[in-house]
């Protein structure tokens, strides 16, 4: 009788375990399509190795110091604030899931500045975003407007934030914080909408 029951609860814990593995490893799994983030997706999909865009400021802007933080020539109405936020992410590396200057993915650095520039909590995932604003086209982007960009899949997977003058803020996953152009090949081909508070 003791065997039995020995044998039971041996029968019914190993059951647990491997019920529970499994249930945990679906939840990861399920956790990982939902980022759009597995390693084979993030060399095909979300690795870009670009090189980032250094702006070129006049001669009589960088004579009269009309360059804000990021090097861009300064034109009225700019948001100093924003970009002197942006400025102090700057070369930050990329890293996934990550939410500080030792490291940040897209998602969380647009969040950042966001929170910091506007007062606005965004949802922290990229896809989820979506939610927080209104969406509109690339002819309609303005500065510090989100700039979406979908995988292969179709599936929003990066965000950044616009500039101006087809110029946007984000975290690269080869360069980390960068500037980088809309027209680029990889980025045109990949956006899909803008993001308006």
């Amino acid at each position: 009788m003791r065997k039995t029951l020995l044998f039971l609860l041996l029968g019914l814990a190993t059951a647990v375990l491997f019920s529970s593995c499994e249930s945990i490893k679906r939840f990861m799994d399920r956790d990982l399509e939902e980022e759009d983030y597995s390693m084979g997706e993030l060399y095909v999909d979300e690795y870009v190795n670009e090189v980032p865009y250094v702006p070129t400021p006049s001669d009589e802007a960088r004579r009269t110091g009309n360059v804000n933080a990021l090097g861009i020539e300064r034109e009225p109405g700019d948001n100093e604030e924003l970009y002197n936020a942006i400025e102090k992410w700057m070369g930050t590396p990329y890293r996934y899931g990550g939410t500080d200057k030792n490291g940040v993915d897209c998602s969380a650095f647009v969040g950042h500045i966001y929170r910091e520039v506007y007062g606005i909590d965004l949802h922290r995932v990229s896809n989820d975003m979506q939610q927080d604003v209104t969406l509109i086209s690339k002819s309609e982007l303005q500065e510090g407007d989100i700039v979406f960009f979908t995988n292969s899949k179709g599936r929003v997977s990066h965000v950044g934030i616009y500039l101006k003058n087809g110029l946007f803020a984000h975290s690269s996953t080869s360069r980390g914080v960068i500037i980088s152009r809309l027209d680029d090949n990889h980025w045109r081909k990949h956006f899909y909408k803008g993001g308006r508070r």
